[in-house]
Order: structure tokens, then C-alpha cells, then sequence
């Protein structure tokens, strides 16, 4: 059997999970929050992270009961992330990795959140909706998508939004800016309320998302579709994606937060995947890269 431990902090998440063979032995994480409206800054989180990432290592262990000797390898986040948080989980890792003796592997973020959802639904050859951008968001509380999520649930009128997509494309350039200022003028003259805002910015951004993955669906003859990523823990974006799965005779696969939010779990899994494969990186190698596209990396796990 191969045991695989996994550090992720690419954010304001820090966790540190451990795979055997497909099998989830612990994922415990800390998420470090800013008061309602401030951001986090890659300064502030890196320091959080350098606070707690030692006592979510032993939490990790203990849970798993599991010792350093029956760790096969040290998976830990290349990026994609802010800067200084993955440079603090860079460096643990590699610790960790010449401490034990154990071989290290760099990770790219987003093929983590892949090979999460596909460990935990079972889905065979899915086409991939990967949903994130808490590093965009202005509040975290516990997160603005969460809050948003929320107060949509109360909205029953539908303000029309800008809406952008080329065929595989969508642009969410300048909504953000157009409901801001449409809240000001609409909110104070009565003529929607903010949940009605809420409303229509899910509404309209998940439908340009449902509207790109059917058509992924229909070039590649796909009949499975799969949601990851924090945002694919929202259950409206699984509804609306739920109905287009069932008029098209597919079937949809999601996780809940456990395992679609930011999780060490999942480096570690695509980490056992990679490590299966043959792959390691050597320490010279083991930087980070901010921007680490996920068609960067070499799947030598799938034919």
C-alpha cells in the first residue's frame, strides 16, 4: 500500500491530508479569516499558515495513526496560489520530506481538485467544471461565495446582467462593476432588494456555466459531468447543472466541502497518483509557481 501526505496553503486554507490507496486517513485544515469586507493579504495568510501548520501536521498524524516511517512520499502545493502562502508550505514540505527521507512532489492545485472528485464520486472519463476564486473575493465571512449563496436563496426577482459567452469562453469582466453600480440606483429607489441581486448574479453566472460545459459535453460526446473547486460546493450551480445533465441523459457528480473547498486530502491524492506513476520532484526543483497552468501539467496516470 502507498501512504501519501498532502500540504495545501496555495490560500487562506491551510491542510494537511493523508491518502492510503484511495482511502482518506485524515484532512484536517484551518482557514484563516479577516473581518467582514478586508481581504487577505499574501503577507497575512502566509503568517497565519507559518502559525498553525505545524499543529495541523500532528493533527494530520494522530488522526490517521499513522507514524513518519510509513509515509511513502511528501506531496505539498507548486501553485497555482499567492506567493508567500505556498512559499511557507514549500518549505515545510521540503522539511518535512529531508527530515523523514521521504521523496517530495510538487503539485499543481487544480489537478488536485480534479483528482479529489474523481477519487470521491467514482466518475469514469467526466468532463470538468472547475469553479474557484476565493482569491478574487473582498470578504470571507466564512466566504463571500457562501453569503452570496444565502441571501440569493431569499431573491425572487431577476435584474438582467451582462451576459458573455463565446463558445467556450465566458467573461465575467465588468458585471461585478455593472451590479455595484446598479445596486446603488435600484437598492435606493425600491425597486429590487439585495437578495434580488444576489439572485441574478448566481443566476447569470451559472448559467454562462452550465451554457460552456453542455457544449464541452456535446465536441467531446461526454455523458459525465463533474464539479470541483470551492464554488462547486454551491447547491444552485448544482441544481441548474443537475438539469441540464438529466435533459441531456447524463449524470452529474459533486463533493461537498469536505473535499471540494481547499484540503490537503486532495494534493495528497493527486500526489499518490503521480508517485504511482513514477513521477517525483528533486529537491533543486521543488519551487513554487504562482501562475501553474493545469495544461502544464504531464498526466502520466491516464492514458
Amino acid at each position: 500500500m502507498t501512504v501519501v501526505i498532502g500540504f495545501e496553503g496555495s490560500a487562506n486554507k491551510i491542510g494537511v491530508g493523508i491518502i492510503r490507496d484511495g482511502e482518506v486517513l485524515s484532512n484536517p485544515r484551518r482557514t484563516y479569516i479577516t473581518p467582514p469586507g478586508q481581504g487577505f493579504l499574501p503577507s497575512d495568510t502566509a503568517r497565519h499558515h507559518r502559525g498553525v501548520i505545524l499543529t495541523v501536521l500532528k493533527e494530520a498524524l494522530e488522526e490517521a495513526g499513522i507514524k513518519p516511517d510509513d509515509i511513502d512520499c511528501v506531496a505539498y502545493t507548486k501553485g497555482p496560489g499567492m506567493g508567500a502562502p505556498l512559499v511557507t508550505v514549500a518549505l515545510v514540505a521540503r522539511t518535512v520530506a529531508q527530515l523523514w527521507a521521504k521523496p517530495l512532489l510538487g503539485v499543481n492545485h487544480c489537478i488536485g481538485h480534479i483528482e479529489m472528485g474523481r477519487l470521491i464520486t467514482q466518475a469514469n472519463n467526466p468532463t470538468v467544471l472547475y469553479v474557484s476564486g476565493g482569491n478574487t473575493q473582498i470578504s470571507n465571512d466564512p466566504s463571500p461565495g457562501y453569503n452570496i449563496e444565502q441571501m440569493a436563496k431569499r431573491g425572487k426577482q431577476y435584474v438582467e446582467l451582462p451576459y458573455t459567452v463565446k463558445g467556450m469562453d465566458v467573461s465575467f469582466s465588468g458585471i461585478l462593476s455593472y451590479i455595484e453600480e446598479a445596486a446603488s440606483k435600484m437598492l435606493t429607489s425600491d425597486q429590487c432588494t439585495a437578495e434580488d441581486l444576489c439572485f441574478s448574479l448566481q443566476e447569470t453566472l451559472f448559467s454562462m456555466l452550465v451554457e460552456i460545459t453542455e457544449r464541452a459535453m456535446a465536441h467531446c460526446g461526454s455523458q459525465e459531468v463533474l464539479i470541483v473547486g470551492g464554488v462547486g460546493c454551491n447547491i444552485r450551480l448544482q441544481e441548474m447543472m443537475g438539469v441540464m445533465c438529466k435533459e441531456r441523459g447524463a449524470k452529474l457528480f459533486a463533493t461537498d466541502e469536505r473535499f471540494c473547498i481547499d484540503n490537503g486530502a486532495m494534493i495528497a491524492q493527486a500526489g499518490w497518483e503521480m508517485f504511482r506513476s513514477g513521477q517525483v520532484t528533486e529537491l533543486s526543483d521543488s519551487w513554487i509557481t504562482q501562475r501553474y497552468r493545469t495544461d502544464e501539467v504531464e498526466v502520466t496516470w491516464r492514458d
